[in-house]
């Protein structure tokens, strides 16, 4: 939501763009950090609990961004909210995982990344437009205050989905025993790492586009809020057909197909922007690596968790991780170059896209066409 305003707000602080897109990074740290926390204690203690504590220090963590009197000060508070945030994150998705499997979860997860997707839709343009008559500090104002309805709707509306029988004990060693588990099962860790590096992909697109269109090309923040959403309209749109597909493809089928869509467009992305082909070029590949993401990110999930019954919240939370880490590595990346140099947000996303599809092809167990382990080859 904050996106069409980060140029004014590294302006403001008196930050550079690589200092601005810190502010992108620490969340993304904090969303991953906050899902380790609340993904192991989801699983020991059931999932309202810990939901409810982060979304309610989700509006506190949000007043303090508004708040904020310096870039590093912002930093230090993005991150404490994006630890709160990652509550919901890693709950919801093993809130799936409780409630179906196989295809069904698969598709569950397409739904649940089409109600995650409204948000890159709408809040660019609510954030634009926003900042007609408000600064940043108004839009953290309002990302506080919508926390006051989620957290009165998850407290009123959401049933336990995990029955004291199904809950282990916790413990700081068990908990480490059962990350590494997960990070030495080959039916997690491939599909996992070339989830997150896909995602990687598009976040450094997240966090350069309002430079690179806005500072380069010359676009409005008003205009980048629609480009925005458009990209991100494709990503739900794919999202949904991979929901409806899913159940005569397969979850890995068409994760394979997700990160060869990734990979082409990461790779375009790089040869326009060397090329110096213009704006539309890169619009056509932005549009293409958002809209192969919508493939990725729900059957990415659900192949990492298919075999991981009764340790869900943690595989959850090792995959919002990766996902997450991997956006707060590449975040201050895209920016080294200054925030009028497009070349290092294109390369960032071509190693991405590029890494992501190797790794599943050389370590992921592919699969048959209805998304069961088994041997598989990369087309």
């Amino acid at each position: 939501m904050y996106l069409p305003g980060l140029p004014s707000l590294t302006h403001e602080l008196g930050g550079s763009a690589s200092s601005g897109q810190l502010t992108i990074t620490a969340c993304m740290l904090g969303l991953g950090l906050g899902q380790l926390v609340a993904g192991p204690l989801s699983d020991s203690q059931g999932r309202r609990r810990p939901l409810l504590i982060g979304l309610v220090s989700y509006s506190a963590a949000s007043i303090a961004c508004a708040a904020a009197p310096t870039i590093l000060v912002l930093i230090v508070v993005r991150l404490i909210q994006g630890m709160a945030g990652g509550a919901g994150i890693v709950i919801a998705r093993a809130i799936v995982r409780d409630l179906s499997d196989g295809a069904t979860a698969a598709r569950m997860f397409s739904i649940l990344l089409a109600v995650t997707g409204v948000a890159p839709v709408c809040a660019p343009l609510i954030g634009g437009q926003v900042l007609a008559f408000t600064s940043w500090r108004g839009v953290f104002v309002i990302l506080a205050a919508i926390g006051g309805p989620l957290s009165l709707a998850a407290g009123l509306g959401l049933p336990e989905s995990l029955p004291v029988s199904r809950r282990h004990g916790g413990g700081l060693r068990v908990t480490l025993r059962t990350f590494a588990r997960l990070l030495s099962d080959r039916r997690f860790t491939p599909y996992a790492a070339s989830f997150s590096l896909s995602f990687a992909a598009m976040f450094a697109y997240i966090s350069g586009s309002s430079y690179v269109l806005e500072n380069i090309y010359g676009i409005s923040p008003q205009l980048f809020s629609i480009v925005f959403a458009a990209n991100s309209a494709g990503l739900i749109a794919m999202s949904q057909l991979s929901g409806r597909v899913v159940g005569r493809l397969g979850s890995v089928r068409l994760l394979r197909r997700g990160l060869f869509g990734t990979f082409a467009a990461s790779i375009a992305t790089v040869l326009v922007t060397v090329t110096h082909l213009g704006l539309s070029g890169l619009l056509v590949c932005f549009f293409v690596l958002l809209s192969s993401n919508g493939v990725v990110l729900p059957n990415g999930t659900a192949c990492a968790m298919a075999e991981q019954a009764g340790v869900l919240g943690s595989a959850s939370a090792l995959l919002g991780l990766g996902q997450f880490g991997s956006g707060a590595i590449v975040a201050p990346l895209v920016g080294v170059g200054g925030s009028h140099d497009a070349l290092p947000m294109a390369i960032v996303i071509g190693i991405a896209g590029t890494a992501a599809i190797l790794i599943y092809a050389l370590f992921a167990p592919g699969g048959s066409g209805r998304g069961r382990p088994g041997a598989g080859r990369l087309v």
